[in-house]
C-alpha cells in the first residue's frame, strides 16, 4: 500500500504539472501525500525531510542560478546575444538554415546563457531564416530543442549549464569530466539533428509544404547592437576562466583551490558544510567565471543598456529575482524526489534499479534510472538530481570497484538526463512551443522522433567507452 501511495504521488505530480500547476506549490503536497501511510508522518516529512533537502539544493546550486541569470540578462538586454546569433546566421546563410539555427543555439548555450533566454533570443532569427529558406515552421521547435537542450547543455565538456554541474557535486569531478565521451556524444547529437531535420525539410518541401504564414514579428536590424567580435568576449571568458579555476587537467602550474579552506568553519558546526573542497570547487569556479563575464558583458553592452527601457540596475535586479523562481522550481523537484526515495514504499522500485546495476553495471543502471526519473518529472535537471540523490553514491562505489573513472560516469549520467525529458508535460517544451506559437499537435511528431533517437546516445557512449577506454 505504501508503494501505491508513492506511485499515486508521482502520477499526481505529473498530471498537475501538465495542467500548468507550479511545481513549487504541488511538490510538497504530493510529497506528504506519499508519506501518509508511512512511519514518517505528514508534518515531519514536510518540515524535516522535504524542506531540508530543498535547502541543501538551494545552498549548493543557487550561486549558479543567480550569477547565470544575471549574466544571461545582461547578454540579452545588452544586445550581445542577438549580435552573436545574427552573425552565425549571416555566415551560414539560408541555404544552411537548420545548421545555422543549431549552431547559434549551441554557441549561446555553451557560452552560459540560460536555456530559456537562448530560446527567446534565437526564435526570431530562426523563424526569419526558416521563412527565407521556405522550411516548414513546424520544424523550428525541434531544431531549437536539439540546439539548446542537447549537446551544448549536457554533452560538450565544460558547459556551464546546471545539468553538467550537478554530477560534480556527487562525484567530486569538474565540469570538464569525460571529454572524449562528451565529444563523441556531441557529434552524435549533431548528426542526429542534421540528419532527421534535413530529411524532414526536404520531404515536406517535396510535398509542397513551405514555411506557412507570415512571420509574426520580423526581426529588424538593430544598429545599436554591439560588434559581434566584442559580444563574443564574455562567452569566451566564461569558458576560459572556468578552465583556469577548475583546472580539470590537473596542471601543476594551474590554479588550485585551498583544500583546507573549509576547516576554519568546522568549529561552527554548520549542518550544510560541504564535506570537502573537491565537492564544491566546480560551483566556485563557474560562479567566479560568471561574475567576471557579467562585468564584461555589462561594459560591452553599456550603450544599449543605458538607452533601453531598463537601466543597468533594473536589468541585473530582474536577473537576480528571476533566478529565485528558477532555483526553487528545480529544488522543489529535487526535494520531492528525495522524499520519494526515502520512503519505505519506494524500496521495491529502488531494489529493481540496484539489481539492474548489479547485473549490467553502474553505467547502464545510471542511464536507465536517470531516464526514468527525467520522464517522470519532465525535467532533465530534476530527473538528474533525483537519480543521483537516490543512487549516486552506489554508482560511484560500483564504478570504483570496476575500474570505471568517475569522469566517465559524470558525462554519461549527464547525457542520459536528456533521453526522454521532452515528454508532453515538460515545462521547457511547453515554454518553447509557446514562444514559437505552435501546439503539440503541429510539431510534436518531430520532437518525439528525435527523442527516440537520442535515447540511445548514452548507450552508444557506454559502448564507445568500453571499446576505446577513452573517458
Amino acid at each position: 500500500m505504501e508503494t501505491f501511495c508513492v506511485i499515486v504521488a508521482i502520477g499526481g505530480l505529473m498530471m498537475f504539472a501538465y495542467r500548468g500547476w507550479s511545481i513549487i506549490l504541488i511538490a510538497p503536497f504530493f510529497a506528504v501525500l506519499a508519506a501518509i501511510l508511512s512511519e514518517f508522518g505528514i508534518m515531519p516529512t514536510y518540515s524535516e525531510l522535504y524542506m531540508t533537502r530543498l535547502a541543501e539544493y538551494v545552498k549548493t546550486y543557487y550561486p549558479v542560478f543567480l550569477f547565470g541569470a544575471v549574466f544571461a540578462r545582461l547578454m540579452e538586454k545588452g544586445g550581445l546575444a542577438s549580435a552573436i546569433a545574427g552573425k552565425i546566421i549571416a555566415i551560414l546563410g539560408e541555404t544552411r538554415a537548420i545548421l545555422a539555427v543549431l549552431l547559434g543555439c549551441v554557441a549561446l548555450t555553451y557560452g552560459g546563457l540560460s536555456v530559456f533566454v537562448v530560446a527567446f533570443v534565437m526564435y526570431p532569427f530562426g523563424a526569419e531564416i526558416f521563412r527565407k529558406a521556405n522550411i516548414p515552421k513546424r520544424l523550428l521547435p525541434a531544431t531549437l530543442w536539439m540546439g539548446i537542450f542537447s549537446l551544448a547543455m549536457v554533452a560538450m565538456p565544460g558547459t556551464p549549464q546546471i545539468q553538467n554541474i550537478i554530477p560534480s557535486s556527487y562525484f567530486g569531478t569538474s565540469t570538464w569530466a569525460g571529454i572524449g565521451i562528451g565529444i563523441f556524444a556531441s557529434a552524435l547529437f549533431l548528426a542526429i539533428s542534421m540528419g532527421w531535420l534535413t530529411y524532414r525539410a526536404k520531404s515536406l518541401q517535396a510535398q509542397g509544404e513551405g514555411y506557412g504564414g507570415e512571420l509574426e514579428q520580423r526581426q529588424r536590424k538593430d544598429r545599436r547592437l554591439p560588434d559581434w567580435k566584442f559580444a563574443i568576449i564574455p562567452l569566451a571568458m566564461v569558458i576560459v576562466i572556468n578552465v583556469i579555476l577548475s583546472n580539470p587537467f590537473g596542471w601543476e602550474w594551474g590554479f588550485h583551490w585551498d583544500e583546507s579552506s573549509l576547516e576554519k568553519f568546522l568549529p561552527l558546526k554548520l549542518s550544510l558544510l560541504a564535506a570537502s573542497v573537491g565537492k564544491i570547487q566546480a560551483i566556485w569556479s563557474i560562479s567566479v567565471a560568471l561574475i567576471l563575464s557579467s562585468i564584461a558583458a555589462g561594459y560591452i553592452g553599456r550603450k544599449r543598456l543605458q538607452s533601453g527601457s531598463e537601466n543597468f540596475l533594473a536589468t541585473i535586479n530582474y536577473g537576480a529575482v528571476s533566478s529565485c523562481a528558477a532555483v526553487l522550481n528545480v529544488a522543489s523537484g529535487f526535494a520531492f524526489g528525495s522524499v520519494m526515495v526515502s520512503l519505505p514504499g519506494f524500496l521495491p522500485i529502488k531494489e529493481i534499479l540496484i539489481a539492474i546495476g548489479d547485473s549490467a553495471g553502474p553505467l547502464v543502471s545510471a542511464v536507465i534510472t536517470t531516464n526514468i526519473m527525467g520522464g517522470i518529472t519532465g525535467s532533465a535537471s530534476g530527473g538528474l538530481t533525483i537519480a543521483l540523490s537516490m543512487l549516486g553514491e552506489t554508482w560511484a562505489q560500483m564504478a570504483s570497484m570496476q575500474g570505471i573513472p568517475l569522469e566517465a560516469l559524470h558525462r554519461i549520467v549527464a547525457i542520459a538526463s536528456i533521453g526522454i525529458d521532452p515528454v508532453p508535460h515538460c515545462g521547457a517544451l511547453v515554454t518553447l512551443l509557446a514562444i514559437c506559437g505552435l501546439t503539440h499537435k503541429e510539431t510534436y511528431y518531430d520532437i518525439i522522433v528525435l527523442m527516440a533517437m537520442k535515447f540511445f546516445v548514452p548507450f552508444l557512449c557506454i559502448l564507445f567507452f568500453m571499446i576505446t577506454g577513452i573517458a
